[in-house]
């Protein structure tokens, strides 16, 4: 009986060597019972708040002016030579450029990957049809989990290495382009 006792200690001695509180708990992968519903892991979703706000403005003047002038005399005893010769450039240029874009938009994207420093590698797609009319939506970058707000939400402000594009494809978007002749004479700089 001693004998059996001394085995089933040693056996218990020996896996309870084995276990390491690491293999109990991750912080990594770790959620409490009470904890909310923030995406965390890879295949979890959060929603993407977009409120982009773009505006830009640049002017330009130019002036040149030249000018120049030469001129000969020659004068002998009966004649009398003149001849005289001048240029003269102006140049006046102008240009403004206003630029404002908006963009309000909401989609729900899918974590990839965790940063090494727990950060959130997010990207997802959606795609709009109306009519014949195709609006592209993609987002991608890296956001901090502290970011997401309890709804799990975050604003597209809050992205880090964010790559954000809307693109539309359609009747609305073709109409939008010019046409051949005027992007013919646009390209020869008429």
């Amino acid at each position: 009986m001693k004998k059996s006792m001394l085995c089933a200690t040693a056996l218990i001695v020996s896996f309870a060597s084995q276990i390491q509180a690491e293999d109990l708990y991750k912080e990594q992968t770790y959620r409490p019972l009470a904890a909310d519903k923030r995406a965390h892991l890879p295949g979890d979703s959060v929603t993407v708040m977009i409120y982009e706000n773009s505006s830009a403005s640049s002017s330009a003047n130019t002036n040149v002016t030249r000018s120049s002038n030469l001129g000969v005399q020659a004068a002998a005893t009966q004649v009398n030579h003149q001849a005289s010769l001048g240029t003269s450039s102006n140049f006046d240029g102008g240009g403004t450029v206003q630029r404002s874009d908006n963009l309000l938009a909401q989609i729900t994207v899918t974590v990839e990957k965790i940063a090494p420093n727990g950060d959130l590698w997010v990207s997802g797609e959606q795609v709009v049809e109306i009519n014949s009319d195709k609006q592209h939506i993609k987002v991608e970058g890296r956001i901090r989990t502290l970011d997401i707000s309890d709804t799990n939400t975050v604003p597209s402000n809050r992205i880090a290495e964010a790559k954000i594009s809307y693109l539309g494809d359609g009747d609305l978007a073709s109409h939008q382009k010019p046409g051949l002749i005027t992007s013919f004479f646009a390209w020869i700089g008429l």
